[in-house]
């Protein structure tokens, strides 16, 4: 075992000690991610363009493949390089020199070449490259290919590829984790309604994970102009609004374009290419203040130096390592201008095509998704119950009674994690079948996302009624209680303030409403909802709806993360027109505090789940790490001789039934309630003092001022009787300490003189 673990803490160092290595071999390289036309394709059509810079030996290497239909014609090309709206590259190509004249005059048959090139030194290109290009994820930069009629200064063709450095914030890795914390949380959620009771906490984090998880993915859908590395993040989050990725020729979402086509829909369907080729150019990462090249840029590319390529030294290629998945794109160029129908605005219809689903297949995929949550809800609840009913009929039932009880309480179960389903699912419903109106495409779409509606209304809005009407003041007066059925809207907060429900619904359903009805104003739809947290947060603080202050600071943590995410979405704002790398480095801050959020609700799991206090006991070796004073205060019996509080003594009615010979002088234990003073003796008795030369049996005599009671001398002619409180003790032997015991100042200057009683044998402390 020793072995194996030093084996494993070995080869654990050294992958740590070898990340920034693997790392830094990683070539810092620049290359083709999606192609396009940036203007119509007249006399030259271009079916391929991939490039690919080194900055090792600052070479380029590029595939063309391309067709000419039109004769005798010569075209000059002007490369230009945009990174996040920086021009480091604007350089004229002299086609006629390129592949040994091969290009000039275009020939009229399809061209498929590729070449290697390192770019002169007078360009200077590695010094306008920040460093930062080849290791910021999702790089915000393009390369676009004028070719120009030498003759009439014409557009023959207009290509852009944006450029990719192959690191990115979408990963499959981020994906998997937050589905895996949330199916953790499922799986502790329903061992604890099972087997714990309904104030349990684990059913309550499972939605909070999911609203987390949800309003991450939400801000993704916002018309606003998110960097690549923001938007990147927010796919991540897309599983939990019902959008799983899918190519555009699955067979669900190939029935869901035959479903819309043939009830009224023509809005087009996803492309195989994603999104990124149809975005607004406007937006990332093109990042452009129009479509097609400017005029101006034109005209100035005959200005510039003219490279020929023919007499450029060659560059051995195969020294170049190309990784021929990542540069070469292929697949059929689309036409993105001015007047292009497919192009995809900012919010819903990127977020959504990036993933593989057309912007009118949003709905209908939620909806699909929404069925298949209701039957795995079903068949779970069915199959519970039959393993349930089975048991009952059983010897195992007998002997656990609570099999039984929770068979009697089943349907409340049932409704609650009903309820559970239909909340976590409620904000995607809300927010796609809004938006499917404002499309208005296929009439059955619109038809479902209505009956979707009222399903959702009908399970909420009855449970969150009966959850709010308990903790109404009048409820209290006609003792109505809230059923079992609705505890996901009453565990969570303390009976008088259920009604906190009501403005997290409504913020629901106007978050919703905002992001499906304002899909045009980005600007409008942060500012509502920065108000929206705001005023959710002053609910917060003000009610204090939760049962634990501690519970109240982790709400509010969530409640300001929001609306401070929301906040810095202001400047994602199209009318701002702020700078790309601004707006880089204020997305990279938002997705950093979203994760935070993340990792504190996860850990926030595992101490509900209890693996935190297994940690400390395996790291205290059980009960050896435990303090000295738990492991005392484990060891003392309850049922001590001696109750002590402050300086006195009073004894606990167990020790009365202990031996009576001896005065035991055990450790004491404190109490939490005073006794009462004992009832006095049935029979009259004198109480006249006794003269200082009286002797007793119990040790010193006691001072008349700091003795708890008198003590009942016995009468002349009977047995003196006993009070039931009083015991009845022998002392064999005189102890100073006894006397000394009962004083709080014994020390005195001048002596007193002690008025005495008798004690004889019984004496009652």
């Amino acid at each position: 075992m020793f072995f194996s673990v030093a084996r494993l803490r070995l080869a654990l160092t050294a992958l740590l000690l070898s990340a920034p290595s693997l790392v830094a071999a990683r070539d810092k390289s620049l290359f083709t991610s999606s192609v396009t036309y940036c203007a119509p394709p007249e006399s030259l059509l271009i079916q391929q363009f991939d490039i690919a810079y080194f900055a090792k030996n600052q070479s380029i290497v590029f595939n063309v493949s391309a067709a000419s239909v039109v004769p005798n014609t010569n075209v000059k090309a002007n490369l230009f390089l945009n990174v996040y709206g920086m021009q480091p590259v604007n350089v004229t190509l002299d086609i006629c020199h390129l592949f040994g004249g091969a290009l000039c005059p275009l020939p009229l048959y399809n061209f498929t070449g590729s070449d290697s090139i390192s770019l002169p030194k007078g360009l200077d290109v590695a010094s306008n490259i920040p460093n930062i290009a080849y290791v910021v994820p999702d790089l915000e930069a393009y390369a676009q290919l004028t070719l120009t009629d030498v003759k009439t200064g014409e557009v023959r063709a207009c290509v852009q590829s944006t450029l990719s450095n192959g690191w990115s914030t979408r990963q499959f890795a981020v994906q998997w984790s937050t589905a895996s914390i949330a199916l953790l949380a499922l799986a502790a959620a329903i061992w604890q309604s099972i087997f714990g009771d309904a104030s349990s906490l684990a059913p309550i984090r499972v939605i909070d994970i999911m609203s987390l998880f949800q309003t991450i993915g939400l801000s993704g859908l916002l018309a606003l102009n998110f960097p690549s590395l923001y938007r990147a993040f927010t796919v991540n989050f897309a599983w939990s609004l019902g959008l799983f990725s899918a190519p555009p020729s699955s067979s669900m979402q190939s029935s869901i374009n035959r479903m819309r086509h043939l009830t009224g829909g023509d809005l087009s369907n996803a492309s195989s290419d994603g999104a990124i080729s149809f975005v607004n150019r406007k937006l990332s990462p093109y990042n452009a203040a129009g479509f097609v090249v400017p005029q101006s840029l034109l005209e100035s590319a005959s200005a510039l130096p003219r490279i020929n390529l023919a007499e450029l030294p060659s560059q051995n290629s195969s020294a170049i390592s190309i990784p021929s998945p990542q540069v070469l794109v292929g697949g059929d160029v689309a036409t993105v201008t001015d007047d292009s129908s497919n192009v995809l605005q900012a919010g819903i219809p990127i977020y959504t095509n990036s993933i593989g689903i057309a912007t009118a297949n949003a709905f209908m995929t939620v909806f699909f998704m929404a069925l298949i949550l209701a039957a795995i809800v079903l068949g779970a609840l069915a199959l519970t119950y039959a393993i349930t009913w089975a048991l009952c009929r059983t010897e195992f039932a007998r002997r656990h009674p609570r099999i039984v009880e929770f068979r009697e309480g089943f349907p409340a179960f049932a409704k609650a994690w009903g309820l559970r389903a239909a909340l976590i699912a409620a904000l995607p419903i809300l927010v796609f079948a809004f938006y499917q109106w404002t499309l208005k495409d296929s009439w059955l779409s619109i038809l479902l996302s209505v009956l979707l509606l009222l399903g959702l209304m009908a399970i909420i809005l009855p449970a969150a009624f009966l959850a709010v009407r308990s903790s109404l003041p009048t409820a209290r007066w006609s003792h109505t209680k809230a059923p079992l059925s609705v505890t996901p809207f009453t565990a969570p907060y303390r009976e008088s303030r259920v009604y906190y429900v009501i403005p997290l619904l409504l913020v629901m359903l106007v978050k919703a409403l905002v992001t499906a009805f304002a899909h045009a104003h980005g600007m409008v739809q942060a500012v509502i909802f920065v108000v929206l947290e705001g005023l959710l947060l002053a609910t917060l603080i003000v009610l204090k709806p939760y049962p634990l202050r501690r519970t109240d600071i982790l709400m509010g943590y969530l409640c300001v993360t929001r609306m401070v995410c929301s906040g810095l979405m202001i400047a994602f704002s199209e009318s701002l027109a702020v700078k790309p790398i601004p707006r880089v480095a204020i997305g990279a801050i938002t997705a950093v505090i979203f994760s935070v959020a993340c990792v504190v609700l996860f850990l926030n799991l595992l101490v509900n789940m209890g693996l935190w206090r297994l940690f400390k006991y395996a790291v205290c070796c059980g009960r050896r790490g435990r303090r000295p004073g738990d492991r005392s205060l484990g060891s003392t019996s309850s049922d001590s001789s001696i109750a002590e509080k402050g300086d006195g003594l009073r004894y606990s009615p167990d020790q009365e039934k202990k031996d009576n010979a001896t005065v035991t002088t055990a450790p004491s234990q404190y109490y939490n309630s005073r006794p009462e003073n004992p009832s006095p003796p049935s029979t009259s008795v004198s109480l006249t003092p006794m003269s200082a030369t009286s002797s007793t049996t119990l040790g010193e005599t006691l001072p008349r001022r700091w003795s708890f009671q008198y003590s009942a001398p016995p009468s002349a002619t009977t047995e003196a009787h006993q009070s039931p409180l009083q015991t009845q003790r022998t002392s064999t032997a005189s102890s100073p300490i006894s006397g000394q015991r009962h004083s709080r100042n014994i020390s005195s200057s001048v002596p007193t003189p002690l008025e005495e009683y008798p004690t004889y044998e019984h004496r009652a402390y």
